[in-house]
């Protein structure tokens, strides 16, 4: 089966993915050559699927691994909306772009979207793994945590870990399997914050609080600085 999603007419996928590393970190991959975004997602009612987006002018395209009922239908086009942002209100951005020397290639090419994961808690865990090292570790650390807790769809490939998942495992393991060094209590004490309800970090999205507040509370997750909190 395939689904679709129209896209914007200022939408653009290439520059939507690569607009930062997240697609090189698993569950996402990316294929290059083909302009092809893999992605492993954590069905809330059935087995992990993988589905391979791809887009053309109009749309993006969605090919999961194996046929889906109505409800993993509507939420891997629910997450898949939400990963590449397309909805978005980007007409103000683009407006002071065009406004301003030398930047108005980003309205014209379709910059200004930055792809995401389908949950907060997966960038959020995301960003304290790219806090004061190389990109090489960022990458190992989130490698670890995906092969080693994620749930494994049908072709092999992994999902990112749920905070349930997350939260059982011993700070040792975050320690000698994830390599995270001192953000390993970080880590974990985020999963078992939000595993057991005490922080609901899904909710930033639509919080009501004035952006100073927000990134207030944000920062109140250990682990979690300016860089983090403003990324």
């Amino acid at each position: 089966m395939q689904l679709s999603i129209a896209t914007p007419r200022t939408f653009s996928f290439k520059r939507t993915v690569i607009s930062h590393g997240w697609c090189e970190l698993l569950p996402f991959e990316i294929d290059r050559d083909r302009w092809v975004l893999a992605r492993t997602l954590d069905l809330l009612d059935g087995a992990p699927v993988t589905v391979l987006i791809t887009a053309n002018k109009r749309e993006v395209r969605i090919d999961p691994s194996r046929t889906l009922r109505k409800k993993a239908v509507e939420q891997v086009l629910r997450d898949v909306r939400h990963m590449l942002r397309l909805d978005d209100d980007m007409a103000v951005f683009y407006r002071t772009m065009e406004a301003t020397p030398d930047f108005e290639w980003v309205s014209e090419q379709g910059a200004g979207r930055l792809l995401r994961a389908p949950t907060v808690f997966e960038d959020l865990a995301k960003m304290i793994c790219t806090t004061n090292c190389s990109w090489s570790l960022t990458r190992k650390m989130v490698t670890g945590l995906v092969q080693s807790l994620g749930r494994e769809s049908a072709g092999g490939r992994r999902t990112f870990p749920t905070p349930e998942a997350m939260a059982l495992m011993p700070l040792k393991f975050y320690v000698n399997e994830v390599s995270a060094g001192y953000r390993a209590p970080y880590l974990k004490e985020l999963a078992e914050r939000v595993a057991s309800g005490s922080l609901n970090v899904e909710a930033w999205l639509d919080s009501p609080l004035p952006t100073a507040e927000l990134i207030k509370e944000m920062k109140s997750v250990k682990g979690v600085g300016d860089y983090a909190a403003e990324n």
